[in-house]
């Protein structure tokens, strides 16, 4: 099946699909924090297929996502971790818990609970602050042109500040 391309789209949302908006990727990575690092190890967790599973992992290494590594216990044999790339993957996969853990959990029971492990609090939920710590909304946020901004992208920003935030946008 043919899957579009995202890559030549000035949206980083849409280029970061592009690597990892396939589901299996986010598995992988959930399994890298939660401590798997061997080919069998993801397969057995994850009920994945081998060549499923060979072509992702390789696709992660290529994209600096994960790295390939020889694991010291058995010759000829290597291990995956995550890169500082794939690290920050991680407030995308709480984010995606929290929100299934709100909407999807069965009988609103989620399985697990994140704790800080230095203080033993639960973890916060993620959500998007301005400078007062105010938690925002879509409805909150202005977008502003950045520096890799086209003509395209202010047109696309300017609709989006009018249609979500009103027409007195342009008087800030």
């Amino acid at each position: 099946m043919y899957r579009k391309r995202f890559d030549g789209m000035n949206c980083s949302i849409a280029r970061a699909l592009d690597e990892v908006g396939e589901w299996w990727t986010l598995l992988i990575v959930r399994e890298c924090t939660q401590g798997s690092t061997r080919f069998d190890e993801f397969q057995t967790q994850l009920g994945i297929a081998r060549n499923v599973l060979t072509a992702r992992l390789e696709r992660l290494i290529e994209l600096g996502i994960l790295e390939r590594y020889p694991l010291a216990e058995r010759a000829n044999t290597y291990g995956y971790r995550l890169t500082e790339k794939g690290d920050e993957l991680y407030p995308v996969l709480v984010a995606l818990m929290q929100w299934g853990d709100r909407w999807l959990a069965p009988r609103g029971k989620p399985p697990v609970a994140l704790v800080d492990h230095a203080s033993g609090q639960p973890v916060k939920p993620m959500a998007v602050h301005g400078k007062s710590g105010k938690a925002l909304s879509f409805r909150d946020v202005r977008f502003a042109p950045g520096p890799g901004a086209t003509s395209a992208t202010r047109s696309v920003i300017e609709d989006r500040n009018r249609r979500v935030l009103g027409d007195d946008v342009k008087k800030r």
